[in-house]
């Protein structure tokens, strides 16, 4: 078998020597470059570490099996860094991009959001991408010049577009935010910095999206197996895993359950790792892009899975929606953890000092503006088990989760 020997390094290949830089200047590293530095203080950040008691799905103490945000960002970041690699693009700038991508996230995962969401109407909202932002730019506050971890323009930049150009070039907001303000923390920080919001990011931050989707797609099958919400024959139907698990069992009779799970899911993301590397490359020799710049500037993705993947791709995302994400004692989990939220957001909003010190100092005679937006920054960077904790400090009716 020849020795694995990695590809040159692509010409849309992000540079780190030729970085924007950052938005207060730093002397330049002898040892590691701009986007390595980017990652490791993601790494090291207080945010970073609170992901492992944030969940997705399943609440923080029913199975220390199950993913929660940080492993979920390992696993995101693995793909990323394996498909960088495999298309001669920057491993460090993905990888950062996507330890840093659920910074932002709740707790209680998606019904976190939402009720935070709904507590905020009426100022400026919340939105978990935006909230990332905020995070690595202000509510991270180590260093003794800056707040925030004063990262590289390219991950900022791809942190906040990963999914794509989130204005038109006048700056009428598109996509998820069309008819409506762009988030409060994405509007306050663009005149200091402009990133570029009409444009595609970085074709590693385009890795690091996708990387997100082929980890929940595999992983949340793996988890929604092993939580019995579904059965193994319930995905014999489900385009790509179906003939998967055929496959397993025809070449393996009787393997176990915990085997062929993992087998199916490791193939699975080999797939789609396969298939997305095959569709950048077709997409690069079509469009003829030959610089970042040139990425950026494009009409459409540079990362995308091919027309014979992205079928089967959203099947595979309607069969987890229905079968795992509205699952009834998902769901039920969801209303209660819900109550939790709305409920914390009511009582430090009528009485900031009911949080720690350091979160109510400053807000005597503050606008309800400014004090919704702390209460705000407060719950969202919570712990599952934290935000608990405190609904059973301040109330009598904690409910329950199992």
């Amino acid at each position: 078998m020849p020795r694995y020997s990695p590809p040159p390094r692509a010409p849309i290949a992000a540079d780190p020597n030729a970085s924007r830089g950052r938005l207060f200047p730093e002397p330049a590293s002898s040892s590691r470059t701009a986007f390595q530095r980017d990652r490791d203080r993601v790494i090291h950040s207080a945010a970073f570490r609170r992901l492992k008691h944030k969940t997705q799905v399943f609440v923080y103490h029913e199975d220390d099996h199950f993913r929660t945000r940080l492993t979920h960002s390992i696993e995101v970041a693995q793909i990323a860094r394996s498909l960088a690699r495999t298309l001669g693009l920057d491993e460090d700038l993905a990888e950062a991009l996507a330890l840093a991508h659920d910074l932002g996230h709740t707790p209680f995962g998606h019904e976190g959001e939402e009720r935070l969401d709904d507590c905020m109407a009426d100022y400026g909202g919340f939105d978990h991408n935006a909230q990332s932002l905020r995070i690595v730019t202000r509510l991270e506050q180590r260093y003794a010049d800056f707040d925030g971890l004063n990262l590289t323009w390219e991950t900022l930049e791809g942190l906040v577009k990963h999914n794509g150009p989130l204005t038109d070039r006048e700056g009428t907001p598109v996509g998820r935010y069309a008819g409506r303000p762009l988030p409060h923390a994405i509007r306050s920080y663009v005149p200091l910095n402009d990133l570029m919001l009409w444009s595609w990011p970085s074709a590693e931050a385009q890795i690091a999206a996708i990387a997100d989707d082929i980890a929940y797609n595999a992983h949340d099958i793996d988890d929604g197996l092993r939580a019995d919400l579904f059965t193994a024959a319930d995905l014999l139907d489900v385009p790509l895993v179906g003939p998967t698990l055929a496959d397993l069992n025809r070449a393996y009779p009787g393997l176990e359950r915990s085997r062929l799970i993992h087998e199916t899911v490791r193939r699975l993301i080999g797939t789609f790792v396969r298939d997305v590397a095959e569709e950048v490359r077709m997409r690069v020799a079509r469009s003829k892009v030959d610089t970042p710049e040139a990425v950026r500037l494009l009409d459409h993705p540079l990362v995308a899975f091919s027309e014979r993947i992205a079928g089967p791709e959203r099947a595979i995302k309607k069969f987890l929606f229905e079968c795992m994400y509205r699952h009834p004692s998902v769901m039920e989990a969801r209303a209660k953890a819900g109550k939790v939220a709305r409920d914390l957001f009511a009582a430090f909003f009528a009485d900031p000092d009911l949080m720690p010190e350091e979160w109510h100092q400053g807000l005597e005679g503050a606008t309800r503006d400014k004090v919704a937006r702390r209460v705000c920054d407060y719950i969202a960077g919570m712990t599952d088990r934290y935000a608990w904790r405190e609904h059973e400090r301040l109330f009598d009716d904690t409910p329950e989760l199992r």
